[in-house]
């Protein structure tokens, strides 16, 4: 399923009733099955943006077309689990209809299978984090939306994550749209990046990557995240390299 946005403003009124542009002429298109990831800074609207294509968000100037049956997943900045329902009632509520054994095998890919019965006090933040992807795949979406999904977390739980995220994305034909300020996690996981500018935020350049997730080096990778720094030189403070 294609993805059409074409935002001319989004603003907001502050407390002092001062009105700040959050986005400003952004435009892109995501083909069906591609992953692209926003790139930028901290506080530069990418959050906002995600919120406007997730339906969340209607007070703004602009469209974003697709299909308005589509199925979408989103996981959140904070996994913003229910603390009074386990692992596995946490992903019942967003999926109630999940198939027991596809259910089965997304808590094994994700490493919960032991944690079903877990609640979110019990969970550490690596393992929330899980629970919010699990509970956003488990309702098959059409179009799957990624907050920062590998936030303060450590390199080496983040890279086991990043991995867990490319292979559930690549069992399936889900439109992925990701947020990050991490251009490792945006070469690594990405078929298309859009590099933004400082808020209001718009589209600086679109880059796509052509080789598949699993066939890029080490050495692939470290150029690319060259030509990203060289692409937006005045635009790296925030970005974690």
């Amino acid at each position: 399923m294609q993805l059409e946005v074409d935002i001319a403003r989004k603003a907001f009124t502050n407390a002092a009733g001062e009105r700040h542009d959050v986005l400003a002429d952004f435009s892109f298109t995501l083909g069906a099955g591609e992953v692209g990831v926003f790139v930028g800074p901290s506080g530069c609207g990418k959050s906002t943006m995600l919120k406007i294509i997730a339906g969340l968000d209607h007070d703004y100037q602009g469209r974003v077309a697709r299909p308005a049956d589509a199925r979408i997943g989103m996981v959140f900045q904070e996994p913003r689990l229910l603390p009074w329902r386990s692992v596995e009632e946490n992903v019942r509520f967003a999926a109630p209809q999940a198939d027991e054994v596809k259910l089965s095998a997304l808590l094994d890919v994700l490493e919960l299978s032991a944690h079903r019965s877990h609640f979110p006090g019990e969970l550490s933040l690596g393992l929330a984090r899980r629970v919010a992807l699990a509970r956003a795949f488990a309702v098959e979406p059409d179009f799957l939306i990624l907050d920062e999904p590998l936030a303060s977390l450590d390199d080496a739980l983040a890279a086991r994550l990043r991995s867990q995220i490319a292979a559930l994305v690549n069992s399936g034909s889900v439109t992925t749209l990701m947020a990050t300020h991490d251009l490792d996690d945006a070469v690594r996981l990405g078929d298309r990046l859009f590099l933004l500018s400082p808020r209001p935020a718009r589209v600086l350049t679109a880059v796509p990557i052509h080789t598949p997730r699993a066939s890029r080096s080490e050495g692939e990778i470290r150029e690319l995240k060259k030509e990203l720094v060289r692409l937006i030189p005045g635009n790296i403070e925030g970005l974690h390299l």
